[in-house]
């Protein structure tokens, strides 16, 4: 792997792609979470107000934005709502990789990462474009990101995101999020 161009990118990248396990990557394990914590919250508190085209120089630290912005919020701020926080800058930078197609040559556990903001995204739009990313490159993640967008196209928001977000959940959204569509 290429080292990009920062020194936090390139340890975010080491640490996700070559020390963290698959499983790490998607169930909660709090020694995974403090590793983050420790390592990149103060990094990504002070470069959350930067914009997006100050990570768009080279795929390497694109990538490792993606994470910065899009996953490693998730691990630190689980059930908050500073866990979305940074979903909008994660998006812009998603969507400039993608445009430029500087994610054709990664490895498909990696490529997932660069279109995860797309399918976080509470946009009927953003999920018409996750779900033909997915469809077209990774269709082995095709269902994951076809559920994620039925919750949106079905209720316009991600229900199960309404306690930390202060909002009112219908009986329907409740039913659904029983039913097991939350991440």
């Amino acid at each position: 792997m290429a080292a990009a161009q920062r020194p936090w990118a390139a340890e975010l990248l080491h640490i996700w792609f070559e020390e963290m396990q698959t499983a790490d990557w998607f169930k909660p394990n709090s020694r995974i979470d403090h590793q983050l914590r420790v390592r990149f919250e103060r990094k990504l508190m002070s470069l959350g107000a930067e914009p997006a085209s100050n990570f768009t120089r080279d795929i390497k630290l694109a990538q490792a934005a993606i994470l910065l912005f899009d996953q490693v919020p998730r691990n630190l701020y689980r059930k908050t709502a500073q866990a979305f926080a940074y979903d909008p800058l994660a998006r812009e930078i998603c969507k400039h990789v993608i445009a430029e197609g500087w994610d054709a040559d990664l490895p498909d556990a990696q490529r997932q990462f660069i279109a995860m903001p797309l399918m976080h995204s509470e946009d009927i739009a953003d999920q018409e474009a996750s779900l033909a990313y997915f469809t077209k490159h990774l269709p082995e993640n095709a269902d994951f990101a076809r559920s994620h967008h039925e919750m949106i196209a079905r209720f316009g928001r991600f229900p199960h995101r309404n306690k930390v977000l202060a909002r009112e959940t219908t009986e329907e959204e409740q039913a659904a999020i029983d039913e097991g569509f939350s991440w």
